[in-house]
């Protein structure tokens, strides 16, 4: 039997790290963004193929860092709520439950299962995030764009 009251807290916390997550997200792929046209712009007069795929190589790289870190932030509170006792496993825990993938053998105890999907939530999300921004980067720098110009 599920304590409704435990869902308050998981909901709480949940939408918590959702937010701070977004926020992360959305300002470390606004600064990747920066960077990305700024080195895309000085390289690209020379071998804008090998620029393209340099820039957007790079930024999906990138882009899986900040899911790691943010894979992190969900594992960090796992283990902060006792809902999983080591670091590796909650990491292990996270990674399924933000990709969906969700094949392990780990599995959250009934009081705590709202907040796996909670951030299943949020990686829908972020990957959201990420693949709109990987295809405004490639339309940005592509190769064919530059030259009608």
């Amino acid at each position: 039997m599920t304590d409704y009251s435990t869902w308050r807290v998981d909901w709480l916390f949940g939408c918590i790290l959702i937010v701070l997550t977004v926020i992360f997200h959305v300002i470390a792929l606004a600064s990747l963004r920066e960077k990305a046209i700024t080195i895309y712009g000085n390289g690209a007069k020379h071998h804008p193929d090998v620029f393209f795929a340099l820039v957007v190589g790079a930024t999906a790289l990138l882009a899986t860092v900040f899911h790691a870190v943010e894979v992190g932030v969900w594992a960090i509170a796992y283990c902060l709520i006792g809902a999983l006792t080591s670091f590796r496993s909650a990491m292990l825990y996270s990674l399924g439950a933000m990709t969906t993938y969700g094949n392990s053998d780990l599995h959250l105890e009934e009081k705590w299962r709202l907040m796996g999907a909670l951030e299943a939530l949020s990686g829908w999300l972020l990957f959201g995030l990420t693949t709109a921004f990987l295809f405004w980067m490639i339309q940005e720098v592509s190769p064919s764009r530059h030259s009608r110009h």
